[in-house]
């Protein structure tokens, strides 16, 4: 029995290892989320550019808003999952690589065998991706919208332009948005989300002079 299991481990990461290292290289062209809002919704909106063709106020934005030491941790933010344990379960301290593994290879949803796995396959990541491949892989898995996924279909979709043309109030309104947009509207937000993009924009422009954007940009 042990030897079975000993096996299993050995095969199970082995193909985490295997995923990753393709993932490294070629776009993921699906994800479990993605097959089942395809079968709940039809067709999605999805349209994948690489990093040279998103205006880097939109890379800074969401580093800004979902994860601002992004270039300080190795996947895991133990400073941010020490203040969430603080705080209660109202708040989230997952990262943008965490977010990254559970958008591309797991599933939704908040059970602790999930988490667990995330947590395990995030420094994985980090150690075979770089920080702008992370970042890269963000941008064009998460969902802005219902149906709608990736910063090109996005920008898009909000403002009929391309993501290479964000403008900084642009992008902030994008990234003020997630990682729950459903029910959130980037292109005339509440008063809570202009007040979140004013803080995003603010945001942005601190790490691009602080050097905690070094990682991703060129």
């Amino acid at each position: 029995m042990v030897k079975w299991i000993l096996r299993a481990l050995l095969v199970g990461a082995a193909v985490v290892v295997a995923l990753t290292l393709l993932f490294g290289v070629i776009n993921p062209p699906t994800s479990i989320y993605l097959m089942s809002e395809r079968i709940r919704l039809g067709p999605l909106d999805r349209d994948w550019v690489p990093m040279e063709q998103i205006a880097p106020v939109m890379a800074r934005s969401v580093v800004a808003a979902e994860d601002a030491n992004f270039c300080l941790h190795w996947g895991l933010d133990v400073k941010a999952i020490e203040a969430a344990l603080e705080a209660g379960a109202n708040r989230g301290a997952s990262t943008i690589s965490q977010q990254v593994v559970k958008n591309v290879f797991l599933w939704q949803g908040r059970s602790w065998v999930r988490k667990s796995v995330e947590a395990l396959w995030t420094p994985i990541s980090e150690i075979i991706w770089t920080k702008r491949r992370i970042l890269e892989l963000y941008l064009n898995v998460a969902e802005f919208d219902e149906g709608v996924f990736g910063v090109q279909a996005a920008a898009q979709h909000y403002f009929n332009v391309d993501a290479a043309d964000l403008s900084p109030v642009q992008a902030a309104r994008l990234a003020s948005v997630l990682p729950n947009p459903k029910g959130r509207d980037a292109a005339n937000p509440i008063r809570y989300l202009r007040k979140r993009s004013s803080s995003i924009m603010d945001g942005a422009a601190t790490i691009a002079v602080d050097g905690r954007a070094d990682c991703f940009t060129d």
